[in-house]
């Protein structure tokens, strides 16, 4: 059977008026970067991706800023300052990262304000275990 949510042709999309998308998910299930746009203003949302960027921009008042990529996508978070220190050892270190926070819409510009920031990078040793067969699933799979 089709799964109804996400069609198996990327190029498949849903048609308004005889089936609307249902919502993206809240969090802690994580938002699919190509969802994220389907998010509305200042919801809160969590995202998950491998870490591509980190930039600390010496005129940002110790703002950083963060690009997550998913299998779906990219996802911009900006992580302030006291953020920051809660969470140092993950912004820094983290190679896959959730992040939940509030989605902020600015110029055009879409991305996450983090909240908090958990650290998924174990599960990334995962993939080098004898025997590991990764489980069948998509972004947006997850409960």
């Amino acid at each position: 059977m089709p799964d109804p949510v996400f069609p198996p042709d990327p190029s498949a999309a849903f048609d308004p008026i005889t089936r609307p998308p249902p919502p993206p998910p809240r969090p802690p299930a994580c938002v699919p970067a190509r969802r994220v746009e389907e998010v509305s203003d200042n919801a809160r949302l969590a995202v998950a991706g491998l870490v591509l960027v980190r930039q600390r921009p010496g005129t940002a008042k110790g703002v950083i800023f963060v690009t997550l990529e998913d299998e779906t996508g990219t996802v911009n978070v900006v992580v302030w300052k006291a953020v920051y220190e809660r969470f140092r050892r993950a912004v820094i270190a983290g190679r896959l990262l959730k992040v939940t926070g509030r989605l902020q819409r600015a110029e055009g510009v879409t991305h996450v304000v983090a909240e908090e920031i958990e650290d998924l990078s174990p599960l990334l040793d995962r993939l080098l275990e004898p025997g590991f067969t990764p489980a069948l699933c998509r972004a947006g799979d997850q409960p």
